[in-house]
């Protein structure tokens, strides 16, 4: 049968500070990597990954590292914006045609760009 595919539960964003307080038994030998992976509900490739990043970098390696995405989204999606939200959108949007020029394209080759991708994908 085998282990369930995708997804099994949710997603926790931890921070450096609580990963420290799961592995720190673990790495002074107080309880076995195992234990605390029963009681705690993380798998135990997460608590080992943890402490060898601990090991190598300090807590400064169990920080979470920034996600790509659409740097957009989080303004395209709502309504209203405050005043400071669309400065700031307008910002990173002046940023991104900023980097087009420099990259030697126009706004509406990569609308192009964009357009036969998506006819791509609706063609398959």
């Amino acid at each position: 049968m085998g282990r369930p595919k995708g997804k099994t539960g949710p997603y926790i964003n931890r921070t450096a500070k609580e990963k420290l307080d799961f592995i720190k038994p673990i790495i002074n030998g107080e309880i076995s990597l195992e234990q605390t992976s029963i009681i705690t509900g993380i798998g135990r490739g997460c608590l080992h990954n943890w402490i060898k990043k601990y090991q190598e970098g300090g807590i400064k390696a169990l920080e979470n590292k920034r996600k790509p995405g659409n740097p957009l989204s989080k303004y395209c999606n709502r309504k209203e914006l405050s005043y400071t939200e669309q400065l700031e959108y307008e910002n990173m949007k002046l940023r991104i045609e900023n980097e087009r020029l420099k990259k030697g394209y126009t706004q509406e080759e990569a609308d192009q760009a964009k357009q036969k991708k998506s006819n791509k994908k609706n063609s398959k």
